[in-house]
This record gives structure tokens, C-alpha cells and sequence, in this order.
């Protein structure tokens, strides 16, 4: 009696069993952790960049509008939205009657009356529902929001895909950079073994000093080899990401030493990622979905009222189908109350409240995972332009050594040990401080990502 009081004004607008959706709030600090250097005012904030704008090389501009043409994973995202638009429509369908033209002759024969023909011809409203507690309308919001969770989702791909992009892009210029570093210091170090061999043949020198070079010859070598397969191996990544193969027309590549790529964005407030991140939004709409679910299911434990009608004409000459005294129609309501199902109706709400439990707890982790990848950003931000700095300032000395090293050894000051040493610290000085810059690049491509950059407003 009180169900029937709280909807007795079903027939004018209906009652919904759906709860209420609280979203939660951010669970993250107001403000991202303080670093030392912060940022100068006039440094832009990413989301105000396009990605021409902050990648600068034409090379790497020009794999990245390939590869948001050609990647695969990205247009399987597009194609998402499409089947998640075509899943709302159908449920959306459900809120509307269903009319469907029928003509049917239909022919019997019994011992009695012989053989007899009937014709038919009506318009039928098949099981239309009455949405009362909104099973419908919540079914139909569920798929809404998944459609719109499909399209932030693939705006979240775009992101991901321009980062990956500039990511593999940068390792492979690594990877090349640090293959052409091996090569000349190998062929600089054959020479000098060729110096201290031609010095041994002479009696000028000994043959510890050319195992010496042999070693270092060999080490190189077997750089090289490595590096041949570290460059082999990232070019087939970015090949990968971008979806296509490299074409020979692109525009040259820019060293990492000159990549007009900014070393400092402005990050706004962390407030700012719910607005910004497509992924955060993308959970949003899955929790609102979750929540939708709930109450379809919540409604399924409630009384249907379906619909089933006919209007048409009938008789048993088809020329006389239409006449005023063939008219024919038929009305059916229905109410189903669900009594006994085996706890299959109560077990599915309680698996749609977990399930939307489920969907709060991955909302929550999603920010707290782009603060935290902002955070990370901003360190990397604040402390690799001084650390590149210092190692720039190591490869000079590294530099200075070998030169004077150089000159001590051919003075006869010091050994070729000394010598030997000088050029493997000057080698592995470069080969850092060209991991460092790239590792600085990355960093910055992560942040302008975390930071929701690279999103085109106009898609």
C-alpha cells in the first residue's frame, strides 16, 4: 500500500529507484609538493601548449601526426566511441514504443465447414514497458555514460599516443647518439692502437701497453655491437608506435643537445587534472554508469507494467478487408511482479553495488595516480637542468685530463696506463651525459602528458 502511495503519480512523471552519486572528493592535497627552484612566472601552462607548439623538431612533429592517423591502437579507441554510440542508442530505443505493420491471410480447412480463408491486416504495439521506477531510463544513462567514458577514453589515447610517440622518438635518437659516440671512439682508440704497436715494433714501448689498447679496442667493439642492436631495437619501436614505417622523406633528426623542447611547465593547481586528464574524466563516467546499474537493478525487483495492442481489420475476403464492419483491435496490459527467482535479482544489485564500489575506489586511484605523475614531473623539472649542468661540467674535465694525459704521455711523463684511463672516463662521461639529456627530454614529454597536454580541443 505505501509503494502504491509513493507512485501513484507514476502515470505523470514516474519514480526512480536509482541512489543518488555523491562524487568523491579529490583525495589529494590541494597543492603539489613544494620544490626547491619552482617555476618562473612566465612560463606557460601546458594545457594552454599544443603539442607543435612543445615539440619542436619537424621530424618528430611529422611521426606524430602520422602516427595519429596509422596507429592501431588509437584508431581501435575511435572505433570504441562508434560501438559505445550505436549500445546508447539501442538502450535508449527501449524507452520508446515498438509499432510494427502486420498482413497475414491465414487458410484452415475442418470436415465441417471445408475450407476457409482469413486476412488480417493491423498495427501492433508489441510489450511496451512503463518505465515506473526507471529500469529503463537507468539502463539508458548506464550506456550514456559508458558511450562518454568511450570518448574521453579516446581522448586519453591521443594523449598517451603523442607521448609514446615522443618518448620511442627521443630513445631512438639515444640509441643512434650513442652508437655514433662508440664508433669514433673506436676508431680513435684503433689508432692509438696502431701508435703503440708501431711503438712496440720500435722498442719504444712495451707489450703491456698494446694488451692495454687491445682491451680498450675490444671494449668499444663490443659497444658497438650493442649499440647496433639498442638502435635496431628502438627504431622498430617508434616504427611500432607510429604504425607505419619510417619514410626517407622526413626531415632530418635534431640532436637530443638541440631538441627545442621546453625544460619548465607551469602545472596549475592539482584541481585543475580533473578538468584536464581525459583519463580521470573517463573514470568519472564509469563510476556514474556504475551507479546507473544500481538502480536498474534495484528496479528489477519492483512490478512491470508492459503494453501489448492491436488495431487493424479482419476478415475472410480480402476485398472486404477494409470495409467499416472489418475493424478489429485487441488491448493487453500486463503487470509482473517478481516473486521467486533463486536470489538472482537480489544477487544482481549486490554485485552492482560492488561493482560501483569497485568503480569509487579505481575514480580515486586515477587521481591520485595523475598527482602523483605530476609530482614526479615537477621534480624531474626542478633538478635535471642543474644536473645536466654538473655533467657537462664533468665531460670538460673529463676532456682537459685526456688532453693533458695526451701530452704527459708523449713527453714521456707519464704511462700509457695513466693515458688509457684518461680515455675511458672521457667516453663514459659523454655516454652519461647523453643519457642524461634524454632522460631530461622524457621527462618533460611525461609531464606535458600528466599535465592532460596534447589534448585538441576540437575532437
Amino acid at each position: 500500500m505505501r509503494l502504491m502511495m509513493i507512485c501513484g503519480a507514476v502515470l505523470l512523471g514516474g519514480c526512480s529507484v536509482t541512489p543518488r552519486l555523491d562524487i568523491p572528493a579529490a583525495p589529494v592535497a590541494a597543492t603539489y609538493p613544494v620544490v626547491e627552484g619552482g617555476v618562473a612566472a612566465d612560463i606557460p601552462e601546458a594545457r594552454s601548449l599544443d603539442w607543435r607548439q612543445v615539440y619542436g623538431d619537424p621530424r618528430l612533429r611529422a611521426l606524430i601526426d602520422r602516427a595519429l592517423h596509422q596507429n592501431r591502437d588509437l584508431r581501435a579507441a575511435l572505433l570504441n566511441v562508434e560501438a559505445a554510440r550505436a549500445e546508447r542508442r539501442l538502450a535508449s530505443a527501449a524507452l520508446g514504443p515498438s509499432l510494427d505493420a502486420n498482413l497475414s491471410r491465414a487458410q484452415e480447412r475442418s470436415p465441417t465447414q471445408g475450407r476457409s480463408d482469413t486476412y488480417a491486416a493491423n498495427l501492433g504495439l508489441t510489450a511496451f514497458e512503463l518505465d515506473l521506477f526507471g529500469r529503463l531510463r537507468a539502463q539508458s544513462n548506464a550506456a550514456y555514460q559508458r558511450y562518454l567514458a568511450s570518448e574521453t577514453g579516446a581522448r586519453a589515447a591521443r594523449i598517451a599516443l603523442i607521448s609514446a610517440v615522443a618518448t620511442a622518438y627521443l630513445d631512438e635518437r639515444l640509441a643512434e647518439e650513442q652508437l655514433a659516440l662508440t664508433e669514433a671512439t673506436l676508431a680513435d682508440w684503433r689508432t692509438s692502437l696502431d701508435i703503440a704497436r708501431r711503438l712496440k715494433a720500435a722498442s719504444q714501448a712495451g707489450g703491456l701497453d698494446v694488451a692495454q689498447a687491445e682491451g680498450l679496442v675490444r671494449q668499444a667493439e663490443a659497444d658497438r655491437e650493442a649499440g647496433r642492436r639498442a638502435s635496431a631495437r628502438a627504431r622498430n619501436a617508434l616504427e611500432l608506435v607510429v604504425g607505419a614505417p619510417t619514410p626517407a622523406s622526413l626531415p632530418a633528426a635534431m640532436p637530443l643537445a638541440d631538441q627545442p623542447l621546453p625544460t619548465q611547465l607551469r602545472p596549475g593547481l592539482p584541481a585543475d587534472l580533473l578538468t584536464l586528464r581525459p583519463d580521470i574524466a573517463q573514470a568519472e563516467h564509469m563510476l556514474r554508469a556504475a551507479n546507473a546499474d544500481v538502480g536498474a537493478a534495484r528496479a528489477a525487483l519492483l512490478p512491470r507494467i508492459s503494453l501489448t495492442g492491436a488495431f487493424g481489420a479482419a476478415s475472410s475476403d480480402l476485398g472486404a478487408l477494409f470495409d467499416h464492419g472489418s475493424r478489429a483491435w485487441s488491448f493487453t496490459p500486463q503487470i509482473t511482479q517478481p516473486i521467486f527467482r533463486s536470489g538472482q535479482l537480489r544477487g544482481a544489485v549486490t554485485l552492482s553495488e560492488a561493482r560501483k564500489s569497485i568503480a569509487v575506489a579505481a575514480y580515486e586511484r586515477q587521481i591520485q595516480s595523475a598527482f602523483r605523475e605530476v609530482a614526479d614531473g615537477l621534480a624531474a623539472q626542478a633538478t635535471f637542468a642543474s644536473q645536466v649542468h654538473v655533467e657537462e661540467g664533468v665531460v670538460d674535465a673529463a676532456r682537459r685530463r685526456l688532453r693533458l694525459s695526451d701530452l704527459r704521455y708523449r713527453a714521456g711523463l707519464d704511462g700509457r696506463l695513466e693515458l688509457l684511463d684518461a680515455q675511458r672516463a672521457h667516453y663514459a662521461a659523454r655516454q652519461s651525459l647523453l643519457s642524461l639529456r634524454h632522460d631530461q627530454l622524457a621527462a618533460m614529454v611525461t609531464l606535458y602528458a600528466a599535465l592532460g597536454g596534447g589534448l585538441d580541443p576540437t575532437v
